[in-house]
């Protein structure tokens, strides 16, 4: 049979996806995290896996889903959040414009399974079913052999369940809360993402009314998160837009590293954070560093960082900024203190052991 032949369309879905393969699964697992310091991934979106020298590996917002695949009828449903928030009825071009960079079922170990809310860019039914069915163990502070826990405030622990995480798995968080995992402390914080207080159980024409409706459910729905390591504090704002009271979390915590979601957010919608937010959310949160992320995924809310770089050096001297952004790629590593001088990211180049082994051309003129 023939190459051409053998081809069929699962074929090429099996050999292309995920686009990364094991590359990275296997980089977080090769990596030996120095004392004192923390290694940190950037899976996409906002999810983000972190490993310590105790061997702490836990995930924030591990998401392994997409956008609009087809333009369906063109509408979008009554009751999802942006319609809610802004009465569109235009199907929301939100396709992902970004690549799998890790593969959910090759992940070997992980410590906990953390989510800031329940939206669906935030949370995976697919990364929850290998952590479930692989029997992943942990320990807890007193050195106990545990189950992987899942974490998150009470409509995702809601939506873990209702995919079939069990009960005992989950551990409903509400700002002020602590959990301790190997050389890691989580603090639950307040979450400040408005959007998820537009969101209604209903999505459909019977939706639940908000007009005239106080929300009080906020650490229901949503928390950002401060994770202490042995390497810094990490705070994680999930979808937060800016909020003046990053002020008191500044003064209540000591924050080495803060990630903030940037976007360009079109007419008529305020879903996420802008470049005046992400260094208004810096400079309130005392942070050293930030680092502007889910601007990556979605093409409908794709924004330039290079407008953060020119309003910070627009502001620094004056303002006397003590902090500075780094601008991150997907799947790149990041790792704290260590990188904490450095601006932006690329990729590893490769090439580094060129002209060690014999070349094999016609001339060295061709070079």
């Amino acid at each position: 049979m023939s190459k051409i032949d053998e081809i069929t369309r699962e074929s090429w879905i099996m050999g292309t996806f995920p686009e990364w393969g094991t590359w990275l699964n296997e980089e977080i697992e090769n990596e030996e995290v120095k004392p004192g310091t923390v290694a940190m991934w950037w899976l996409g979106c906002t999810g983000m896996w972190f490993k310590t020298p105790g061997g702490c590996n836990i995930t924030v917002d591990l998401w392994c889903g997409n956008g609009k695949r087809t333009h369906g009828d063109g509408k979008m449903k009554v009751g999802h959040q942006m319609a809610n928030m802004c009465g569109a009825r235009a199907m929301q071009p939100n396709l992902r414009a970004v690549p799998f960079v890790i593969d959910p079922f090759a992940i070997k170990q992980v410590d906990a399974v953390l989510a800031t809310h329940y939206h669906q860019d935030h949370m995976s039914a697919e990364y929850a079913s290998h952590v479930i069915k692989s029997n992943m163990t942990t320990v807890d502070e007193n050195g106990k052999e545990i189950p992987v826990p899942f974490i998150g405030p009470k409509k995702s622990v809601e939506l873990w369940q209702k995919w079939g995480v069990p009960e005992d798995r989950c551990i409903t968080v509400k700002p002020g809360d602590t959990i301790k995992i190997k050389d890691i402390e989580i603090v639950a914080l307040d979450s400040f993402d408005r959007t998820c207080l537009v969101t209604t159980d209903r999505t459909d024409e019977n939706r639940e009314e908000l007009t005239g409706i106080c929300p009080t459910d906020m650490d229901d729905k949503a928390v950002n998160y401060l994770i202490k390591t042995p390497g810094g504090n990490i705070y994680h704002s999930g979808d937060s837009h800016y909020s003046i009271y990053f002020a008191k979390h500044g003064k209540d915590y000591d924050v080495d590293v803060a990630f903030g979601s940037y976007g360009e957010n079109p007419i008529g919608m305020q879903d996420k954070m802008t470049s005046v937010d992400i260094l208004r959310m810096a400079e309130a949160l005392q942070a050293k560093v930030v680092i502007p992320i889910h601007y990556d995924v979605w093409t409908n809310f794709m924004a330039d960082v290079n407008e953060i770089k020119v309003l910070y050096d627009m502001k620094k001297d004056r303002l006397g900024y003590k902090f500075h952004p780094f601008f991150w790629e997907v799947g790149g590593k990041y790792v704290y203190p260590t990188d904490k001088d450095k601006k932006a990211y690329h990729h590893r180049r490769g090439f580094e052991d060129c002209f060690e082994a014999p070349q094999n051309i016609p001339f060295r003129s061709c070079l």
